[in-house]
């Protein structure tokens, strides 16, 4: 169980005691792996045949990253249900975490049925990484109860939830979603807009694209362009991003100084120069050469890279003033 905080004492402050996850893949399990870690009671709708033995292993595998986060890993699945009908399965909740297949017509049956079933106070939001709350909620009766809770992935590990409002989300479905991230442990942003891909997935998107135009050129090969990210920019931005870097760059004067000495510059050289590649055949098969060659092309290489991986993201976070879910 948790319980959000509110500024004001007066002001009623929800109680989450059990939530209802649908979509039992990676990022289901991984949203339901925190939950439960946090004293939830979670329920997991998906019409996988297999879904449970699934998820229990994805809960295996999550676990010792739990306990490296400080959070009680013993009996943790003890109160987890599966639930296949999705009516059933909202019934009673105090908060739905859909994260169904990117598809705007299977989302907006999905919160057709979930609107109908789930309690008036259930928090409704959606994990999507793309599609705006806006068009989800268009065969909603009550689009106002939806909201855009997209994580950065894994859930349970990286702290960033982007909270993003619908044209008609009403404002303290918003705050209750902020607060809630909040409880939880992450960082939730709110956006002020709706933008295709919300803001940290384009950023990925923007500076992937760049990523392999340099491949693609032969500039660089992928590990030697990952050493590059990872000994530059990607420690620099893990302790200040892309606007406080560049205005500590400017100097005295700041970002203005650095936009008027150094941004024109970067306007007029490389921003015309920067690559449009496409996954085209030839392409995509040396992308893929690449990889096997870097980081090797067996299930169990993917478990060791990922395992290593967040060992690592807790020992930054940890060296930058703790992990997100330390009490």
């Amino acid at each position: 169980m948790i319980t959000t905080t509110a500024p004001d004492e007066r002001t009623h402050r929800p109680t989450y005691r059990r939530a209802a996850i649908i979509g039992g893949g990676v990022i289901g399990v991984s949203w339901a792996a925190l939950l439960l870690a946090r004293g939830l009671d979670v329920v997991i709708s998906d019409p996988r045949p297999d879904i449970e033995e699934v998820v229990r292993a994805g809960l295996d595998g999550i676990a010792p990253t739990l306990a490296e986060l400080g959070l009680p890993t013993e009996h943790l699945t003890d109160r987890l249900s599966f639930e296949a009908d999705l009516a059933s399965a909202v019934a009673g909740v105090d908060v739905v975490q859909e994260n169904g297949p990117e598809r705007l017509d299977l989302k907006q049956r999905i919160w057709r049925t979930v609107e109908q079933a789930a309690p008036a106070h259930a928090l409704l939001a959606t994990s999507t990484s793309s599609i705006p709350a806006t068009a989800i909620a268009e065969g909603m009766a009550h689009p106002e109860r939806l909201v855009v809770g997209h994580p950065f992935n894994p859930p349970h590990l990286v702290p960033l939830v982007e909270v993003v409002p619908g044209a008609r989300t009403a404002p303290e479905v918003v705050e209750q979603a902020r607060d809630f991230y909040t409880a939880l442990g992450k960082k939730p942003q709110v956006l002020r807009r709706e933008v295709p891909g919300f803001v940290a997935n384009r950023l990925q998107a923007a500076l992937f694209r760049e990523c392999v135009h340099l491949v693609a050129q032969g500039v660089v090969t992928e590990q030697e362009l990952d050493e590059v990210v990872t000994s530059s920019i990607g420690l620099r931005w893990a302790v200040a991003g892309p606007f406080r870097t560049f205005h500590l760059g400017g100097g005295p004067g700041g970002l203005p100084h650095f936009i008027e000495h150094l941004g024109r510059g970067m306007e007029a050289g490389l921003w015309p120069a920067l690559g449009n590649p496409t996954f085209d055949d030839a392409t995509v098969a040396l992308l893929t050469e690449e990889a096997r060659e870097a980081f090797g092309g067996g299930e169990d290489d993917v478990d060791r890279l990922a395992a290593a991986r967040d060992r690592a993201q807790i020992a930054l976070m940890r060296a930058l003033g703790g992990t997100p879910h330390a009490a």
